[in-house]
């Protein structure tokens, strides 16, 4: 058993709004490096912890967790359409571990996966499908939302099936960090928005070129005084990802919700992922972990970061 652990954050304007050419560079450049550390280790199975924006999952049935055991990509934003290469009975393994450790999480036997998986399986492994993968996604978009101490108790169960398991484990978590792209809120909403918001799967093609060019204009305006969205909070990604790095995750369980979307953005609770992967490696024992890259971006509503971590 190895397990190697990447947390990078994700956005779906990536090549579609400009940041300059020396993000673009310095992205690339990191990106080129982590995928090569990926085929270096060249896994023989990815856990990956995403979340869901309205794609795959809908109030008509929100769950906090769901693991599946296989799952489409939508191809929104420019990534792959198709199957995920998911091995059934591992993954159905893997929920009964998750279920015997008291933990409550659903099963989907057809999930479909936007960007905020299908990107970062993109950018590591070059496609959907070069290594056997298990998403579990975790509500990190749609309130309310559970505890932290509980995306810490799933990433925890998560860990200690990996620990029996005799291959070599990348564990990845996909999101955050602090940003607020133009997501609806069911509170509140018209009658248009919250059909949408609880049973809006399977859309058109025009309704998501739609959707997609209402976030990338925000981009465009992002942390201008046009826009009335939260700023990205460099100083809160910094200490959240110092806090991961030294291995202080128990310090999670007190992260207030309202709190955190007031500093950094409704949407920076897809850090969840990042505390679920964590806690997944903490469960294997002591571990090293770095910083690799952070910088804002506004153009793509993103405080965008890097960390790596194996067991020590």
């Amino acid at each position: 058993m190895t397990i190697h652990l990447k947390c990078l954050s994700h956005t779906p304007l990536r090549g579609l709004n400009d940041p300059g050419a020396d993000v673009e560079v310095e992205v690339d450049a990191v990106l080129a490096k982590a995928k090569a550390e990926v085929e270096a280790f060249d896994p023989e199975l990815i856990v990956i912890f995403a979340p869901d924006h309205y794609n795959g999952l809908f109030y008509d049935l929100m769950p906090p967790f769901v693991i599946a055991t296989a799952a489409e990509s939508v191809g929104d934003y420019k990534t792959l359409l198709g199957a995920l290469s998911i091995p059934k009975d591992l993954a159905l393994d893997l929920a009964r571990h998750i279920l015997d450790s008291d933990v409550d999480i659903a099963i989907s036997h057809r999930l479909q996966v936007d960007h905020g998986c299908t990107q970062t399986l993109e950018e590591l492994t070059g496609g959907l499908t070069r290594y056997p993968v298990i998403p579990i996604i975790i509500n990190s978009v749609a309130p309310p939302f559970g505890p932290y101490r509980r995306v810490r108790k799933l990433g925890d169960a998560v860990g200690k099936f990996v620990a029996k398991l005799n291959k070599r484990v990348l564990i990845l978590g996909t999101g955050g960090l602090s940003h607020e792209p133009p997501v609806p809120l069911l509170a509140g909403a018209n009658d248009d928005i919250a059909n949408f918001l609880i049973a809006g799967r399977n859309p058109t093609p025009e309704f998501r070129a739609a959707r997609q060019a209402r976030t990338l204009a925000t981009g465009m305006i992002f942390g201008t005084p046009e826009c009335d969205l939260t700023p990205l909070n460099p100083e809160w990604d910094e200490d959240f990802m110092d806090l991961l790095v030294r291995g202080q995750l128990d310090r999670c369980d007190a992260f207030d919700i309202d709190e955190i979307s007031r500093m950094a953005g409704r949407s920076t609770h897809e850090i969840r992922t990042w505390v679920a992967a964590f806690a997944a490696l903490a469960a294997i024992g002591p571990y090293n972990a770095h910083r690799d890259y952070y910088r804002p971006i506004n153009e793509w509503i993103a405080g965008y970061g890097v960390l790596s971590a194996s067991p020590k």
